[in-house]
This record gives structure tokens, sequence and C-alpha cells, in this order.
């Protein structure tokens, strides 16, 4: 697939960024944020996780299919090559295939029946820390390299809620 432009990039960025000075947060934040890696990488499901350190467990804070996915919902996030890789590596990963899906996701048959095929998991990091992901899942090979790169600035405007939440906890 090809990228919008880097305008149109700047542009889907400045309009996720003006949502977190709305009213209600995080909720507008979190939509916007949907949206906008919706136009600029593009997604079929959109959840984002924060990171529970002491418990090494994740919780969905927003999620673009509730049924499946509801907010709320906690993962144990044990120690996998996948874990060590985003959750202590604070680097992205982009599974291109279904055996990547099964590789990184104990929930792999679900995410399966649902007909995708390929993820990309966007570290959020604060203070040198993973504190959680914003996560894009699609059909087979929708995801590159590149799209890290495109979803980091977004993924940087979770920081402030994510650390909100965290404190709540």
């Amino acid at each position: 697939m090809n990228r919008p432009n880097e305008s149109t990039q700047i542009e889907a960025l400045r309009r996720a960024a003006a949502a977190a000075g709305r009213p209600g947060q995080p909720a507008p934040l979190y939509e916007a944020l949907d949206a906008a890696l919706g136009q600029v990488i593009g997604h079929r499901l959109f959840t984002l996780m924060v990171f529970d350190p002491r418990n090494r467990e994740a919780q969905r804070l927003y999620s673009s299919d509730p049924e499946n996915y509801p907010v709320g919902g906690r993962k144990a996030m044990s120690k996998t090559p996948w874990g060590e890789k985003v959750i202590d590596g604070k680097v992205g990963w982009v599974g291109y295939t279904a055996e990547d899906i099964r590789w990184a996701y104990p929930d792999h048959e679900l995410i399966a029946s649902l007909g995708l095929e390929s993820a990309l998991n966007i570290p959020v990091i604060y203070d040198d820390a993973f504190i959680g992901s914003a996560n894009l899942l699609h059909e087979a090979n929708w995801y590159a390299p590149d799209d890290l790169e495109i979803g980091k600035p977004f993924a940087a405007l979770l920081a402030a809620p994510f650390r909100d939440f965290a404190k709540l906890s």
C-alpha cells in the first residue's frame, strides 16, 4: 500500500495533537489517534495497551473493536522473544503474516478469525521506559518497517495519558 505523503501525515498528527486539548480526556485523543493512524498507515483493528511493570501485565485502554477486544482487558506479558524485543528492548515490531501473529500473540486464533494477518506494535516510551503500545492489525503484508517511523510521533502523544493512568492504578 502507498502511504500518504509527509504533509498529509503531518496534518493527521496535528489533528491528533489538537484532540488532546478537548474536554473529556483521554477518549477524544484515543479516537483521534485511531482515525489518524487509520489514515496514514491503515488498520482494521486498533488497540492501545498500557504496561504495568510491577506485575508485567498490560491493560487495554482503547479498542476499535470492543466486542472482541474490550477496554479493560488485561494480558500477562511473560518473558517471550516478542516481549524481550518490544517491552524490554523498547523497539517496535512488524508482523507480516499469520505465522508471525502465531509467534507473537497467544490470542492468535481470535485474530485469525477476524481476518487479521499482520500487525504493527508501536511502543510508547517515556523517560526511557516502555509504558505501553499502540497496536494496529490488518490483512497480510500490510505493514512495513517504515510504518514504525511514521507511527512514533503519534505514539508519543500517548505518554501523558498512559502515565496518568499508571498513577491512578
